[in-house]
C-alpha cells in the first residue's frame, strides 16, 4: 500500500485525480492530510475538519481487471470496511445512514465521496473518506461528533487508517469475487432506521412517514408507505430525518 502524506492540499480527492493526469497510479494508494483547504462531502457539501485532529484521506481503487457493474456497490462496501473497522475500536451503536454516511447512535462520524473514473467503461474509483477522530467541538454541527467525543479515548490516526484500509481491501475483494449479493444483505442490515417507523423529507419540503426497507443495486432507497406500497428514492428526492 503506497502513502503520500501531505500538510495541506485542497482536496485529497483532487490530488489523486491530478496523479492519474500524468502517470500510472499504484492500486490501493492512499492521499492522507493534515488539513484539507476545501474538503467535499456529498452533492457539494463542504466537509469541516480541525487541522491535524481527524483522518482526511483518499483511496485510488482500480477497476480495470475486473468489472463493477453497479458502481453502487463500491459505497456500501466502502461504508461496511469503515463500520467493520470502527466496531474494533469499540465505537458503539454504529450504523449506516443512506448512502454513506456512518453514524454512532445518531450522531455522524464519518462521512464518504466516491469519484468514479469512467471512459469506456468503470476503470477506477477514487474513494475519499472524512473520519472525525480526536475533534472536540463542532460548532453549528449539532449532528456531529467523533470517536474521542464517544468513547473518551485519544486515537492514533495511523492506527485508525491501516485498520480502514485492511477492511477495505477484504471487501474489495468481495466484489473481485463477486459476491455481490453478499454486501448488499450485509449493507442493508446496518442501514440506519431499518425496518423502524421513520420520516422523511422529499425535495419540495415535505415531511411523510414509512419504514426503510433496503436498497437497489443502483443505489435507490426502497422505503414502505402506508399500504404496503413499496416506493424507490434518489439521494436528491429525499432525506431521512429520525
Amino acid at each position: 500500500m503506497h502513502i503520500i502524506k501531505l500538510n495541506a492540499t485542497d482536496s485529497t480527492n483532487n490530488y489523486l485525480r491530478g496523479l492519474l493526469v500524468n502517470k500510472k497510479v499504484e492500486d490501493f494508494t492512499v492521499v492522507v492530510a493534515d488539513h484539507q483547504t476545501h474538503g467535499r462531502g456529498q452533492m457539494g457539501t463542504v466537509w469541516n475538519s480541525e487541522v491535524s485532529k481527524n483522518l482526511t484521506f483518499s483511496v485510488f481503487k482500480d477497476l480495470s481487471v475486473y468489472v463493477v457493474e453497479f458502481p453502487f456497490y463500491i459505497s456500501m462496501a466502502v461504508s461496511l470496511a469503515i463500520l467493520k473497522a470502527l466496531k474494533t475500536f469499540n465505537i458503539p451503536d454504529l450504523r449506516i445512514k443512506w448512502p454513506n454516511d456512518i453514524l454512532s447512535a445518531d450522531k455522524k462520524i464519518c462521512g464518504i465521496l466516491i469519484e468514479n473514473v469512467i471512459k469506456n467503461r468503470l476503470e477506477s474509483t477514487i474513494i475519499g473518506i472524512g473520519v472525525n477522530v480526536n475533534q472536540a467541538e463542532f460548532k453549528g454541527l449539532p449532528k456531529a461528533s467523533s470517536l474521542k467525543n464517544i468513547t473518551g479515548v485519544h486515537y492514533n490516526l495511523d492506527e485508525v487508517l491501516f485498520r480502514i484500509m485492511t477492511y477495505t481491501k477484504e471487501y474489495s475483494l468481495l466484489l473481485q469475487e463477486g459476491k455481490y449479493d453478499l454486501v448488499k444483505s450485509e449493507y442493508e442490515a446496518s442501514l440506519f432506521r431499518k425496518d423502524k417507523p421513520s420520516t422523511f423529507k422529499d425535495a419540495n419540503g415535505n415531511f411523510f412517514s414509512g419504514f426503510v426497507k433496503g436498497v437497489t443495486k443502483y443505489g435507490k432507497l426502497m422505503i414502505t408507505l402506508e399500504d404496503e406500497i413499496v416506493k424507490k428514492f434518489d439521494l436528491k428526492e429525499i432525506e431521512i430525518l429520525y
